[in-house]
């Protein structure tokens, strides 16, 4: 796989997760907690976190493509966590992994 496919991949599951983590937080957990209905965070829930898993991974190969220092992929990754975080880490590996710079340093 080459680091153009690596980063294609890595950018849609950025934002395919970063828009599920929106939808649980802003929408789901307000739901539960707000009026007493927990099934959408189950089920986003759920999702978020199969959709997670499949980040990390993307990530992780998207690191090892570009020979990225590991704390550089821990930053990206813990990125994946919090809101509209994940969006801002997409653009900055983006710019910088086109560029042949480390994404964080």
């Amino acid at each position: 796989m080459s680091i153009e496919t690596a980063l294609r991949n890595y950018r849609v599951i950025a934002w395919v997760t970063g828009v599920g983590l929106l939808v649980l937080v802003l929408v789901a957990m307000p739901l539960k907690y707000f009026f007493g209905q927990p099934q959408l965070v189950a089920l986003v829930g759920m999702t978020h976190g199969f959709l997670y898993m499949i980040y990390i991974v993307c990530t992780l190969l998207l690191a090892e493509r570009c020979r990225w220092k590991p704390l550089d992929a821990l930053l990206i990754l813990v990125a994946g966590t919090v809101p509209f975080a994940s969006f801002v880490a997409e653009r900055r590996v983006t710019h910088r992994v086109r560029a042949g710079r480390s994404p964080v340093s």
